[in-house]
């Protein structure tokens, strides 16, 4: 070979050093752990193909304009009402328009199952260890993956200006001017104008279709890339080690069941789209700023914001002119910042206190083996729950035939309480089958036999365990200890 050849090749290699770059053979041969729970992460992709499919076709008929027009559709309830034209061209869609109906449905479900996908995907992760080097960028892209389709499901949410989804971007208004100083130019800004302005549909639409997506789908690329170039993490066994993964083929294994699995998604996607109603905006009519629906519940992934702003007390504070309405800064803003930051800055935090942030981690933590951090996550999904409960109180209240305020009290209550317990029940479990699971690999496993001795006692002989779970020991392990 040529001095230049040489060279080229050794700066080829470099660069492969460097770069999430592969050659396509080992590409194609480069394995994926078969465990379900890795599936998470592809249901989320899976819908999001499914939610951008949906989207494209909706776009053909939706009409992003607040101008006034009087109903003369296909749903007679509504005829000759004046109404934007937003939700006459969702009227038009779900009563007019060939499948129309079936296509709006399949694309809200795709929405709640991508984002709740996202949430257990990213609960798995925390609950593995999987964030941790060199994966805490990874962890990042995957926490402001789920930011903007939370971002992307409230503005998809708000479009057909009906009166539940405006009783949202009413709150949404109310959020912002609760912001000291600026709020009442953010909201002015926001909305064209005094609420409710006429801009509001038509400059959502441009970020639910374009920008949003576009966030979305670059995100989703770089994260893939990572994934490939870090490669998977994998539980603990036989043949598994931290330089290496045990798993499907790229091709053709893992390309086949992956396949299977889109098409599995987006079959009961759609069979849901067709059996189970979701959002129908006909019965709650259009926006009139005058009037609120009742029982107006938001989508799952923003009830916890709507059940904090019920639970905090009416409190508000005048400073130099101005009010501080911290009935709704602290549970709206200051409430979820804190919460993603935390998110954020964990797993850099974890490993400087558990001095592990110089090694390399590959193979997947069990979570009873680690007591505390599985004990935070467990408290902080009891405190995300007891929030989305508080969401519904006035139906539960009137469900159940109870006191609203005692209810909302007993929330309050359970807001303080119930994580702090849930910490400490999870941990003491932790340690409960860590030491019990020590003890089956000290000791054995009973024979079923029992044997008399020479001197009359009898005993049960004990042999070593031979049924593992994935991740569980073959030897004896050190007690938990975080």
């Amino acid at each position: 070979m040529s001095r230049t050849g040489r060279r080229a090749e050794r700066l080829a290699d470099a660069a492969d050093a460097r770069l999430p770059v592969v050659e396509g053979g080992a590409l194609l041969r480069k394995a994926f752990p078969d465990h379900w729970s890795f599936l998470l992460g592809e249901i989320a992709l899976y819908s999001l193909l499914v939610l951008v499919a949906t989207g494209v076709w909706l776009t053909l008929f939706f009409q992003p304009e607040m101008r006034e027009v009087v109903y003369h559709g296909g749903y007679p309830p509504l005829r000759g009402v004046l109404m934007s034209a937003a939700f006459d061209s969702t009227l038009h869609i779900s009563f007019d328009v060939r499948g129309g109906l079936l296509m709006r449905q399949a694309h809200h479900w795709a929405a709640l199952v991508f984002v709740g996908a996202i949430g257990v995907h990213m609960l798995r992760i925390f609950f593995t260890g999987a964030f941790r080097r060199p994966r805490e960028l990874n962890w990042a892209v995957g926490l402001t993956l789920f930011v903007l389709a939370l971002a992307e499901g409230f503005a998809g949410y708000s479009l057909p200006d009906d009166l539940l989804s405006g009783t949202g971007l009413r709150i949404a208004q109310g959020i912002m001017t609760s912001l000291p100083v600026v709020g009442t130019y953010v909201a002015f800004f926001v909305f064209g104008g005094q609420y409710p302005g006429h801009d509001i549909v038509t400059r959502l639409y441009p970020a639910h279709i374009l920008l949003l997506p576009g966030a979305l789908l670059a995100l989703v690329g770089v994260h893939l890339v990572l994934v490939f170039h870090l490669k998977h993490t994998q539980w603990r066994g036989p043949g598994r080690t931290p330089s290496n993964a045990v798993g499907k083929p790229l091709y053709p294994q893992f390309t086949a069941s992956s396949m299977g699995l889109s098409l599995a998604v987006a079959g009961v996607l759609v069979v849901l789209a067709g059996l189970v109603q979701v959002n129908p905006v006909w019965k709650y009519g259009p926006y009139r700023p005058d009037q609120a629906s009742t029982g107006s519940q938001p989508d799952w992934y923003v009830g916890f914001l709507e059940g904090a702003l019920r639970l905090v007390p009416p409190w508000e504070t005048t400073l130099a002119g101005h009010t501080l309405m911290w009935n709704v800064l602290l549970p709206a803003v200051v409430l979820p910042g804190l919460l993603f930051t935390v998110l954020y800055a964990y797993p850099f935090v974890e490993q400087r206190l558990t001095e592990e942030w110089h090694r390399e981690h590959h193979l997947c933590d069990r979570p009873r083996e680690r007591p505390v951090r599985t004990g935070l996550g467990v408290a902080g999904t009891v405190f995300y729950g007891v929030l989305l409960l508080a969401g519904g109180n006035d139906v539960a209240a009137q469900t159940f035939r109870i006191s609203v305020n005692a209810l909302t009290w007993v929330l309050r209550v359970a807001l303080v309480v119930a994580p702090v317990l849930a910490f400490l029940v999870t941990r003491w479990l932790c340690l409960a089958l860590t030491a019990a699971e020590r003890e089956r690999l000290d000791e054995g496993v009973p024979t079923g036999e029992i044997r008399q001795s020479l001197t009359g006692g009898y005993d049960s002989p004990h042999e070593p365990p031979d049924d593992f779970r994935p991740g569980a020991p073959r030897r004896p392990i050190p007690p938990a200890t975080r």
